[in-house]
This record gives C-alpha cells, structure tokens and sequence, in this order.
C-alpha cells in the first residue's frame, strides 16, 4: 500500500514538473517571438506582460456592459434601456419600484399630464381583440443558481384602436393598408438576420396582430412569410428580389411577387439613419438561398448602389412611384433621412403642383441601427429622429400636402413615452427594429457586420443560429408589442386622451437644462418660421 502510494506521489511530483517545464518553455518561446515580431510595438519591449494588456483590451467592452457602466450609460442602449425591452417580452410586465432613474436636470421632452386623465372604461380602442401568448412567471431569483421560473399561457387584450382611428395608408389605391395597431418592425432583411430570428419575429408579430413587418431591402423571404403578418416589401437601389439579370426592376416578377396575399405596401429605400447609402452584406453571409431570394451571385459581398439608377431627382422618383403604384394596385413610399431644413422642400413642392407623390413616407433618424455600416456615417450623416421628424411635418403642411401622406417615423422609439413624444410631433405609424432585436435575443455584442452573433440572430451561421428557438421567442415578441401598446394607452389617458392616434403638440412640453419650459407647439412654430423663410 505504502509503495503504491509512493508511486502515485512520483509521478504526481513528475507531472507537476512536466507541466512547469512545458509552461517554462512556452513563456520563453512566447517571450522570443514577441520580443523578435515587428507588428506589435508594445509586445517587443513588454513581451508576455503586453499580452496581458491585449487580453483585457479584448473583454473591456463586457467588462464596461457589465460591470463598469452606469444602468444609464451603455450605448447605443443602457442597461436600463436593455432589460426593460426584455423584461416586456419575457414577463410581459413593465413595472418598476422606488424611483425614475432620469437625470431631471437635464433638458428633455416630458409629456403634458391633464388634471383630470380618462378612465380605463372611456378609451377608446378595440375590446374584441385578445392575443394568446406565453410569459414567464419569476418564483425565485437566487444569487448563485438559475433563477425560478414558470412557463405559463396569457392571454390579453392585443390593445388595438378602434375601428374609427385605423390609420389607412393608401387612400386612393386599388389596395389601400388598413391598420389599427400604431407600431410595426422596421426593415429588417433575411441576410441581415438569420432564418429563426426571421421567422420569430413574423410568428409573433402574427401574435399580436394589427402590425406588420418591412422586409429590408433583401427581398421577400419564406421566412418573413412565415406567421402570416402583413408585409411592407422593400426595395433598395439594388432592387433585391425584383431584379432581372442585368440588375433593373423585372417588372413581372413585381406583379407576380405583389400577389401575395401578406403584402400590403412597397417602401423604396432612399436612405438610412445609420447609413445614407446603399446597404452592405458580408460574402459569408450571402448563401445560396439568400442569392437565390436576392437574385445574385453566392457568397459574393453585396453592396446597394449609393441611389437608384432609375431616378436622380424627384419628378422622375415620382413617375417611378407612380409606375409601381399603378402595376401593382399596392400603397408605395419612400424612406428618407433628413439633412437640412430643406431636404424636402423640392418633394413637397412638386406635390403640391402634380398631385403625384408617395402615399407613405418614413423618416429615419440618425441615432437608427444597422447590421453593417461606416462610423462616420453612423455618427456625423442625418439628422436624428425628432428634429428630422419636425422639419418634415412643417414642410409638409407649408405646402399643405400633409393630409395625402401617412408618416412613419424610426430611430430608438423603443417605450410608450418615446413613442408618443413622436406621435405628438407628427408620425402617424411607428416603426421599431433593434427594440424587436431584443425580443428576440440580441445581448447587444455589436458584432452584426461578422456573421458570428452568439445568440443566433444577426447571423446565418446555422450552428450558431440554433441558439434562438422560435417557439419560445415569437412570444416573447408578442409580449413586447403587446406590453408596448398597453403603456401607449397608458400615456394617453394620463394625457387626457381616449386614444394615442390624437396626440398632438399641445401634449407635450420641453424643458431646457435651466429648468425654463416650452411648448411643442411653441418649438413646431419656430421651425415653421425658418422653413417659410427657405
């Protein structure tokens, strides 16, 4: 017994021994070659030590997610930001204890309370309409095991407007958009994201009904058709899915694909918030089926035209509109990002003159998000949402075109209050995309553009797509989208409104970092007048 036990000490002694000597050699073979390579500067005077440095820089921006940030700091979402988006899909709840965590000196938008706000039983909305999802129930929270939950059915009601306030996009058309939910996915397409988050985000949307989804400018896929929500097609300078081989609008693949039950409206994409240029697409997330739906060539990077080649200035943008209206039978409008105060000067003008123009238009502000864009676009190109969204409204109504057209309005409307401050300012419609992103998984590791998303949604990476179950996240998109319409009515009755679709600039106020207040009719006339004098 005394000799095995000895044995078993030798080699234990001798495997200890094996092991720092290979440890030994690796430094010192590691010190070499960092000491002889001439890419890193910090490694040939500091070898080993600098790559301590490298290996914290790698994992600083978990470090400062998790850790080091304020829950108001993260960008582009905060913490707070965060876990209020997943919280409304997983539990279908959006309380909060104690206090506001906003920094009230500083200057913002607020929402104009009335003394005497409705009552549940005076709004006005859709009381027959009930959606049927799944939350969970937390139980147990523990600090060093798994919290405690349980998966249990709820159904609710999905929180839609009345008939009488359905905002109809399309009037005139052979085929006008009826809708009577105000928030619907921005565009988003398969490529862009990865089959299951395409398809969880159709089947929840589906869920809770009255909404729908923007393809991108990828094109229509199975997956976008999947839950059966109603569509509003893209189409990019690239025209993805309506191309012929030599890269103009097959105009029967057009008619065959506006045949689609599910498809509603066509967007033409003029820009982006986040990137006022075409879109881009990795080659290694450019798979045969995604070549196939886009009409191009397998794993070859993408990148959309800077601008149509079809038009270069708005009469001709108009006739195109006008052409793809009149084949179709569908509402088609246009998505712009602001850059000045006249940006849309010469479109309203020639409204006014024609009588022609898009039926819908979406503005995008810079603060929007991408799958793959340029720092300097992201930060420093477009105006960001409100005052984008101002300068098109009063433009609008200096020509006095703002009836003929409904406006959607995009960048970071991701809460009730967010939502209704832009709904006071002139949208109409909403759309919201990283908000929906969240629902279904995303964790915000900013590596859209690199096909290696670790939760399987900005990625078409098949073994890392496995991560996101359909059947469990398509609820938690619903919840979302529910929770988000429930608070909307919320804000609106605190406002002294029966309904979201009435506010107006009279229901909000800002307040300047002195703690001076002014009105947003106040602030609307002061754009109105600056505009008058272009």
């Amino acid at each position: 017994m005394n000799f095995i036990a000895s044995v078993l000490i030798i080699i234990g002694f001798l495997f200890i021994g094996i092991v720092l000597i290979g440890l030994i050699v690796s430094i010192l073979l590691l010190f070499m070659f960092d000491r002889n390579q001439k890419m890193h500067s910090i490694l040939r005077n500091y070898p080993f030590l600098g790559r301590v440095r490298y290996f914290f820089e790698k994992i600083g921006p978990e470090f400062r997610q998790y850790w080091f940030n304020s829950d108001t700091e993260g960008r582009p979402f905060s913490r707070d930001d965060y876990e209020h988006i997943v919280k409304s899909a997983k539990y279908k709840r959006d309380v909060v204890g104690f206090g506001s965590k906003r920094d009230f000196e500083e200057e913002g938008y607020y929402v104009r309370n009335d003394m005497f706000p409705k009552l549940n039983e005076e709004m006005k909305m859709d009381e027959n309409t009930f959606a049927l999802t799944k939350r969970y129930l937390l139980i147990k929270d523990p600090l060093f095991s798994q919290r405690e939950e349980k998966w249990e059915e709820d159904e609710s009601s999905s929180y839609l407007l009345h008939d009488d306030d359905a905002v109809v996009i399309g009037h005139s058309t052979k085929h006008p958009f009826v809708l009577k939910g105000l928030i619907g996915m921005s565009a988003m397409s398969y490529g862009a994201l990865g089959k299951n988050a395409i398809t969880a985000l159709s089947k929840g949307l589906a869920i809770a009904k009255g909404t729908w989804m923007n393809t991108g400018e990828g094109g229509i896929s199975p997956y976008h058709l999947e839950g059966g929500v109603d569509i509003i097609m893209q189409i990019g300078p690239a025209l993805f899915g309506i191309r012929d081989e030599n890269g103009d609008v097959d105009w029967d693949e057009l008619k065959k694909v506006s045949e689609i039950p599910q498809l509603k409206a066509f967007e033409i994409k003029l820009a982006q918030g986040a990137k006022t240029r075409g879109g881009h697409i990795d080659a290694e997330k450019v798979n045969p089926e995604i070549a196939e739906i886009r009409k191009v060539v397998p794993y070859k990077s993408i990148d959309s035209p800077n601008r149509f080649h079809q038009f270069s200035d708005v009469p001709a943008m108009c006739d195109f509109i006008e052409k793809i209206r009149t084949h179709t039978g569908k509402p088609v409008g246009i998505k712009i990002v602001v850059g000045s105060n006249d940006s849309v000067e010469e479109l309203a003008k020639y409204m006014k003159e024609t009588g022609k123009g898009p039926d819908f238009i979406t503005v995008d502000g810079g603060e929007g998000g991408t799958g793959a864009s340029y720092q300097e676009l992201i930060d420093s190109v477009g105006l960001p949402l409100k005052s984008a969204l101002s300068i098109l409204v009063c433009t609008l109504i200096k020509y006095g075109v703002r009836d003929r057209v409904k406006i959607i309005a995009s960048g970071k409307l991701f809460t009730p209050d967010r939502i209704a401050v832009a709904l006071a300012m002139g949208a109409d419609l909403i759309n919201i995309a990283r908000g929906f992103m969240i629902s279904v998984g995303c964790i915000q590791t900013l590596k859209c553009q690199s096909n290696t998303c670790p939760v399987g949604v900005a990625t078409t990476d098949p073994d890392l797509q496995k991560a996101l179950v359909i059947d469990e996240k398509k609820y938690r998109v619903a919840n979302y989208l529910i929770t988000l319409r429930k608070g909307l009515f919320r804000i609106s009755a605190a406002a002294g409104l029966d309904s979201p679709v009435h506010f107006s600039p009279r229901n909000i106020m800002y307040k300047d970092d002195k703690g001076v207040v002014y009105s947003l009719e106040s602030i609307l006339k002061d754009i109105q007048k600056q505009i008058e004098v272009n």
